[in-house]
């Protein structure tokens, strides 16, 4: 660990000391909501401190076992110690790591065909089945929100709710430009074309989370629509939302009814709002970032899925599987796991 994790771990030990004297000291204990409070500290750093402490122990025997490396036992020591430390040192860079208090909630997926054209909305069909069996594997359970299909096949658009425990935590890093690199079946010449689809992810919250005002809410009914425009009910069951304040919209059309359509409308503003207000928090610590899925153009890309090589490749950590087969089919593990390390690592130096 390098010197500012260390000069942490001091920080952290040296709280933990002080806590625990002020416990010991009589007048606390008759200060219940405080003693609540340092009990609570207390709890929060218990576990950290004695991995921290053993992980001074085992480095100092390390070191010593290292100069008698030598000798066979001391040589299966120095083996046993180092896995000891690493596994040591994993846990506490993560409990250092500040956790993301959307991680647990259900998401909000928004895929939009971009550059390409027809081949743009069967792509972001394609991505739609690969995030079905992605949520399969997991056990989440998908939700159809809202969808525009394309007369070519795909979506123009198309919105699902991904539910179950940590669903957030494993589909964020999916937002931004995914980049297909393939021959269309339309395509008689046998050329690669290059199109793309945006993905948006929201952590979807809770009415008390986020309060709308009905008063900023125009609702607009309309009959519902299929590919080419033709009317496919005759009721007016379809759905607008417009936020006047900030002017986000949100259609819905897929159900029967028109307060079904009306009540899933709602909770993609919701979560739609609730980005809006985490991002401009970031911004006012941060500066200005992007939005999640800048324009969608073809150089804008977070990966680029390879048919002919059987690739792909994420351009944010320079991953590149040579399995978009197995991808496809729901396999992203590795790819959100090698994400999840890194963004670990940049929180911990940034901490640091």
């Amino acid at each position: 660990m390098d010197a500012n994790v260390q000069a942490r771990l001091d920080e952290i030990e040296s709280a933990f000391v002080e806590t625990e004297t002020m416990l010991s000291h009589p007048e606390v204990h008759t200060d219940l909501p405080r003693l609540a409070d340092l009990g609570r500290r207390h709890a929060e750093l218990r576990d950290l401190v004695a991995d921290i402490r053993r992980w001074r122990e085992a480095s100092a025997d390390l070191a010593e076992a290292e100069e008698m490396s030598d000798d066979p036992d001391m040589a299966r020591l120095v083996d046993e110690l180092s896995e000891e430390i690493e596994a040591l040192e994993q846990r506490i860079s993560k409990a250092l790591v500040p956790t993301d208090p959307n991680d647990d909630k259900d998401v909000i997926v928004e895929i939009r065909s971009a550059a390409g054209g027809d081949e743009a909305a069967i792509w972001a069909g394609d991505l739609l089945r690969m995030y079905e069996r992605y949520a399969e594997k997991h056990g989440f359970r998908l939700e159809a929100m809202e969808s525009s299909p394309s007369e070519a096949g795909g979506f123009d658009k198309v919105t699902v709710a991904v539910k179950g425990r940590g669903a957030y935590s494993r589909m964020k890093y999916e937002a931004g430009v995914h980049r297909v690199q393939r021959v269309p079946k339309t395509e008689s010449q046998g050329r690669v074309h290059t199109s793309t689809a945006t993905v948006a992810v929201l952590p979807e919250v809770e009415e008390v989370e986020v309060h709308i005002d009905p008063n900023d809410v125009k609702v607009d009914v309309y009959r519902s629509t299929g590919p080419g425009g033709q009317s496919v009910n005759t009721t007016d069951s379809a759905v607008r939302l417009t936020h006047l304040p900030t002017g986000e919209v949100v259609t819905c059309q897929d159900e029967k009814s028109q307060l079904q359509n009306k009540e899933k409308a709602m909770r993609i503003l919701r979560a739609r709002l609730y980005q809006l207000e985490i991002k401009r928090q970031q911004s006012e610590v941060a500066g200005a970032r992007r939005s999640q899925v800048g324009s969608g153009g073809r150089s804008e890309k977070i990966r680029t899925y390879n048919y002919k090589d059987n690739r792909v490749t994420d351009h944010r950590i320079g991953l590149t599987l040579r399995r978009l087969d197995q991808v496809l089919e729901g396999d992203l593990d590795e790819l959100v796991d090698a994400m999840a390390a890194v963004q670990q690592a940049t929180l911990l130096s940034e901490g640091a």
